[in-house]
């Protein structure tokens, strides 16, 4: 904490303060500027796991990775860990993560019981649920300050987890499917504690439906040669260590180490294991972005430019398959992810919480779609113009989108969407000066 106040005290007065961290899952454009860095090298660690009251108070910069290593050698996970390994706890809290339990557990801050937020006034503040700083932090990225400190809930896991992968012919089919199981939590009465899927096509798709497992047997690793999402098309069940399950999508980045050619058998072989990462890939992806070298040679060859396609959206379960269809129909992206989710309820007692700055409504079931890739652009067409489509198809469906990638929103219906002045009004009392970046400067703006 000593080295993150002297980074902050030695900003200039009236100076922008940025982050600096050593991973990032973001793929927003960050045009070059001069801001100085806040030093949070020593803020990744986890303080203190409670085994009685199923808690872990963890640093902010804290992956999940190792937040994981820790708590699973003492039986819990945190109720949501999201699919990559070094996603960081306040990454996830201010970005919103989310995984296969979403639909019971909700979204990663929905399991927070305090932070402490360092904010653009250099104050640490403590806060808890129902203050106005906790309750607009969830998609803040940011701009209203960074999480030091979060004390959060575990649930107990066994070590084992249990799959079956069910096929379904159409996305209507698909989409009843998912609203029974997470209205139920069960599917042919067996329990289900986890749900994603796997659409291949429109014919295609795959619901893969997770049980906790005491039982041992013979595990399936894909990690090596055998590559998960193919899996999902091969068998009908599965077995994975409880650690192998939380990050089947980390080695092959879901499926988009395609594109570095890491699928290949004669590469994969040659490919260090340790390598066979997402932030592996991420940072071969940066290294594009920076000098766009295929970029250079696909124009070489004659080739389209092409536009970057990498979203997650949420779109309520009763329009999921008519944004299925009209997305393959006018994308043509293939496959894509589907992870439900619904605002956390307590046991019982009152209704689920609400979060200004990504409104979802209570009680009511969304399905994420993730899609993430590239898409050629049609002559005449100009860059940026099929994410603008998709983000107006989300939004008359009553859906959302994350911000961790490219937005395109105008102001007012950015602000609209994203909770414009509940927002605003916490920012100014906890940043006066206005020295984080503004949400729609971030998301939208590239600054």
């Amino acid at each position: 904490m000593r080295r993150l106040r002297a980074s902050y005290d030695a900003i200039p007065a009236g100076s922008p303060v940025r982050l600096v961290k050593r991973t990032s899952n973001l793929f927003r454009h960050r045009e070059r500027t001069r801001a100085h860095g806040l030093d949070v090298g020593g803020l990744e660690g986890v303080l203190a796991v409670d085994r009685g009251r199923r808690t872990a108070d963890v640093q902010g910069m804290c992956t999940y990775e190792n937040l994981v290593d820790v708590t699973l050698a003492r039986g819990m996970v945190p109720l949501v860990v999201p699919q990559l390994r070094t996603i960081t706890l306040g990454g996830a809290v201010a970005g919103l993560g989310i995984e296969s339990t979403s639909f019971r557990n909700g979204l990663p801050h929905e399991s927070v019981l305090e932070m402490d937020v360092l904010t653009g006034a250099g104050q640490i503040v403590t806060t808890r649920p129902g203050d106005d700083l906790f309750d607009a932090f969830p998609n803040s990225y940011g701009s209203l300050g960074y999480a030091t400190r979060i004390k959060i809930e575990l649930e107990p896991v066994p070590g084992h987890i249990s799959l079956r992968h069910i096929r379904f012919d159409d996305l209507d089919s698909l989409a009843r499917a998912i609203d029974t199981v997470v209205a139920e939590q069960e599917w042919d009465g067996a329990r289900v504690d986890a749900i994603d899927g796997v659409v291949f096509g429109p014919t295609e798709s795959y619901l893969t439906l997770a049980s906790w497992s005491v039982d041992g047997g013979t595990t399936s690793d894909y990690t090596g040669r055998d590559i998960y999402y193919r899996s999902i098309q091969r068998r009908d069940h599965d077995l994975l260590t409880t650690y192998d399950y939380l990050w089947r999508w980390d080695t092959d980045w879901f499926w988009c180490s395609r594109a570095f050619g890491a699928q290949d058998p004669r590469v994969r072989r040659l490919w260090p294991r340790r390598y066979r990462r997402s932030d592996i890939y991420h940072r071969l992806v940066g290294l594009e972005t920076r000098f766009k070298i295929v970029s250079r040679i696909q124009a070489w060859q004659g080739k389209p430019s092409r536009e970057r396609v990498v979203q997650d959206v949420e779109v309520p379960v009763a329009n999921l398959s008519e944004f299925l269809r009209w997305f393959d129909e006018t994308v043509a992206m293939r496959p894509v992810w589907l992870c439900p989710l619904r605002l956390r309820e307590p046991d019982g007692v009152g209704s689920a919480r609400t979060w200004p700055s990504y409104p979802l409504t209570p009680g009511a079931t969304y399905v994420n779609v993730g899609f993430w890739g590239t898409v050629p652009i049609a002559e005449g067409a100009a860059d940026g113009e099929v994410n603008r489509e998709i983000e107006a198809k989300v939004t008359s469906l009553g859906g959302h989108k994350s911000l961790y990638s490219d937005a395109f929103y105008d102001r007012a219906t950015f602000d609209r969407l994203y909770g414009g002045l509940p927002h605003a009004q916490v920012k100014r009392h906890y940043d006066p000066d206005n020295r984080l970046t503004g949400l729609y400067d971030k998301a939208v703006r590239h600054r």
